[in-house]
């Protein structure tokens, strides 16, 4: 089957959930759904998704924008993260892993970052739709960049250090210091970037640094740059969520056919700080004399 026959037979079978559901959803559900989640005008919110989970939705992504846009209004500010992870270097490499004779290549020959053309990679559709909007603003990460559209976009994204992917430096310390609001919708804490904040302030066995580099422009010339940031890991989100959400600070909805949760930034990563200081590296703790 074509590539264009399956995404057609996924929206077929989507279609017809909705239908057995008895309406479509659309920007105007969503919308409404979001407010009775806890959305409302004037919040910082950074939003993770999955489009699929949400079900056949009228006009797909844009629409999911639109309804997120409408429900914040003009005071309001809409965030997501936009990585961009095909800019990372490819002696790190594993899905696929590049041959070590191209290294060398692609290094050499990779485009450099561009805020406004470089494509997100494996972020789902929302955000590859929404960093495309007028007005967006994006951070100057090659790899880890934040998009933000509203009040406080400039505040979010002026600032974004290369070895401090998502630490106090970058947006997700902003949205932290913004007293900001994290949605996800249909993912849980596994997605979660502003879990890593707390990873960057917590103190756990092996945590460490890494070589990195990216292309990047530097007086309007391309070079690739090594950096140094802390070496990340998501493996342990999902319990740590789950842990989060039995305080009651997480709050859970429906939203099309996915599920919503919501929650402060403030409350989710001084949730994390003890949880990871607690619970990331027993192993390394336990070998220890």
């Amino acid at each position: 089957m074509s590539d264009r026959n399956q995404d057609t037979a996924g929206e077929a079978r989507a279609m017809a959930k909705a239908e057995a559901a008895g309406a479509p959803i659309t920007r105007g559900s969503l919308a409404r759904e979001l407010r009775e989640l806890g959305v409302v005008g004037g919040m910082l919110l950074n939003v993770h998704s999955a489009l699929s989970s949400l079900g056949w939705v009228v006009g797909g992504a844009q629409a999911v924008v639109d309804a997120l846009l409408e429900v914040l209004g003009p005071n309001g500010t809409l965030a997501m993260p936009t990585h961009s992870s095909q800019l990372t270097d490819p002696a790190n490499w594993g899905h696929p892993p590049a041959p070590e004779a191209w290294w060398a290549h692609i290094r050499a020959e990779m485009p450099a970052y561009d805020p406004a053309c470089t494509p997100t990679r494996a972020m789902g559709a929302i955000p590859e739709c929404f960093r495309n909007y007028p007005g967006v603003l994006r951070s100057d990460h090659p790899q880890t960049s934040h998009a933000a559209l509203g009040l406080k976009a400039s505040l979010l994204t002026a600032e974004h250090p290369l070895d401090d992917l998502f630490g106090d430096g970058s947006p997700i310390g902003q949205l932290y210091a913004l007293d900001g609001h994290v949605l996800l919708i249909g993912v849980d804490h596994g997605n979660n970037t502003c879990l890593h904040l707390a990873e960057a302030r917590a103190d756990f066995p092996g945590k460490q640094r890494h070589k990195e580099g990216a292309p990047i422009r530097i007086a309007g010339e391309q070079r690739w740059q090594p950096f140094e940031p802390i070496q990340v890991s998501d493996d342990d989100f999902p319990a740590l969520g789950e842990a989060f959400a039995a305080t009651g600070l997480e709050t859970r909805g429906a939203l099309g056919q996915a599920t919503a949760r919501l929650m402060r930034v403030r409350d989710v990563v001084d949730f994390a700080l003890p949880w990871l200081e607690a619970n990331r590296g027993q192993a390394a703790k336990q070998d220890q004399p």
